[in-house]
């Protein structure tokens, strides 16, 4: 079984955006005020979006493979390879599962939480 990568937080209650590390008066060019990333809270949302989908598929298939499992339900030799595919399944899922989860961690890591607000970056939920 894998084991899933860091999901992106959310904006914790609380938390205030980055202090400004250059000291003096402000400039132009300088930004003066942050607000959270909504690229990244995208990302927050997808991430909370899939995993249940994904868990609920993960589990569906888990039930199906432990009955397929049980010679209360197969006594026929043809069991075997219909377990063995089932056994193809779950593993193909966990590779599915980490593939998409890992792309939504590896992006969220490559987003920054705080963006200064003259960026001029894309407002998805304002």
């Amino acid at each position: 079984m894998f084991v899933d990568p860091p999901a992106p937080q959310p904006l914790q209650p609380g938390e205030t955006p980055p202090v400004s590390g250059s000291p003096g008066l402000p400039t132009p060019d300088m930004a003066v005020s942050w607000e959270f990333n909504p690229d990244y809270q995208r990302l927050v949302m997808m991430w909370r979006q899939v995993l249940p989908e994904l868990d609920e598929l993960t589990s569906s298939l888990e039930k199906a493979y432990q009955m397929a499992r049980s010679k209360d339900v197969w006594d026929a030799p043809v069991s075997g390879r219909y377990v063995e595919e089932m056994a193809e399944w779950r593993t193909r899922l966990g590779l599915y599962r980490q593939a998409i989860l890992t792309s939504i961690s590896d992006q969220a890591a490559d987003t920054p939480r705080w963006i200064p607000v003259n960026a001029g970056a894309p407002h998805a939920f304002s």
